[in-house]
């Protein structure tokens, strides 16, 4: 282990200079520097980035199979960069063989590579228990929809060795509620998502032990009734943590709001990222046959139907500075809906943020307007310099 270092910045919540001492990989002290000590230039810092649905990012991804367990430690390296020191790789509704697969090789990934146990919090499954109504389901593949069945799920744990930490289903299925009792129980996060389930169907899934809504506003039809309608029950029930994606393209601002004033410290920011994200614009092909575009703005659509999104392109560094750019977040308020809202949801030590004693994960920045610049992200306290 490293000795002791210092390291310096402006901390994201106040402004001022201040100091960290590192030991151990964690967070020894911070103590405020004074203006002369401080010596100006400072870039900022923050706690590390926390994202609970990463598909892919950088051309990687971790549906596309099968999947290599170096695939799982470049995308470790990859997002850490972007200062993401904590994330949930999310196979999303293939058949049983291929989440196996998927989730066989997350799991021997954190075995082989030490940097891979360290950042990876747990597996996001996001299906096959959803919803298999049009609109609902998105992009999942309309074949391999299924009910929940606690025997399949096991069957995915065990190859997962324990890793799936949470499983995104719509209680709209018969059954449903005793799936999210035994998964509550068994210490596995429910979140309702990709849904046409009615009020009483969510409010029984909450009952039950579901904690989280999977991209809230999105994953559902198009058309609801004015009331009652699922986004309305997900926003009233004070025991889901609202998840978003605010990169400006799958919600418009005055929803990102709701949310935020809603659920508080229960408001969550995720990337929900694909493959694409981090890549030049342009045209790609994807692994299962379509095209899409990825606009100089970021936003990823179908090649052939402009109007229909092909998924996320956004890491959260970005979609930070898209709260903050639109004035619906300070960058404190922003940074902690992507860092302690989302560790305190999966109950990790880092929700604690810069405080004595807490894990030594952290990123120094620069900002430009508001645009942010990663140059540094430290894990455990070693540091890991931005390309």
């Amino acid at each position: 282990m490293k000795a002791e270092h210092r390291v310096r910045g402006l901390h994201f919540r106040t402004g001022r200079a201040v100091e960290l001492l590192i030991g151990e990989g964690r967070i020894q002290s911070l103590s405020e520097l004074s203006d002369q000590d401080s010596g100006g230039g400072l870039p900022w810092l923050a706690p590390g980035l926390v994202d609970l649905q990463v598909n892919g990012c950088f051309g990687l991804d971790v549906n596309t199979l099968p999947l290599m367990p170096e695939t799982v430690a470049d995308m470790v390296r990859a997002l850490r960069r972007e200062g993401v020191t904590t994330f949930c790789p999310t196979v999303i509704t293939n058949s049983a063989a291929a989440i196996g697969q998927a989730v066989q090789a997350i799991a021997l990934a954190a075995r082989r590579f030490p940097e891979v146990r360290a950042a990876v919090a747990g597996i996001h499954l996001e299906g096959p228990f959803i919803s298999p109504a049009d609109g609902a389901r998105g992009a999942h593949p309309a074949e391999h929809v299924a009910p929940p069945d606690w025997d399949v799920f096991r069957g995915w744990q065990d190859a997962a060795a324990g890793l799936i930490r949470i499983v995104t289903l719509s209680p709209e299925w018969p059954g449903a509620s005793d799936f999210i009792a035994r998964c509550a129980d068994s210490g596995v996060i429910v979140s309702i998502g990709h849904t046409a389930a009615s009020p009483e169907q969510i409010r029984a899934a909450v009952a039950a032990g579901a904690t989280m809504s999977t991209h809230l506003g999105n994953g559902i039809q198009p058309m609801l009734p004015r009331h009652p309608n699922p986004i309305w029950e997900q926003l009233a029930a004070d025991e889901l943590h609202g998840c978003m994606i605010a990169d400006g393209f799958h919600l418009p601002p005055s929803v990102l709001k709701v949310i935020m004033r809603m659920k508080g410290k229960r408001a969550v920011v995720v990337s929900d990222a694909v493959s694409f994200s981090g890549m030049p614009p342009g045209a790609y092909s994807t692994h299962i046959g379509g095209s899409v575009v990825l606009t100089p703005e970021g936003r990823l659509h179908l090649a052939e139907q402009p109007q229909l999104l092909a998924g996320s392109a956004m890491l959260l560094k970005e979609q930070v500075a898209y709260l903050t750019g639109q004035g619906l977040a300070s960058l404190a308020g922003a940074w902690d809906l992507a860092s302690a809202h989302p560790a305190e949801l999966l109950g990790l030590p880092q929700a604690a943020g810069l405080t004595e004693g807490a894990p030594a994960d952290f990123v120094l920045f620069e900002r430009k307007g508001h645009a942010l610049k990663i140059v540094t992200t430290y894990k455990a306290g070693i540091p890991d310099a931005s390309e």
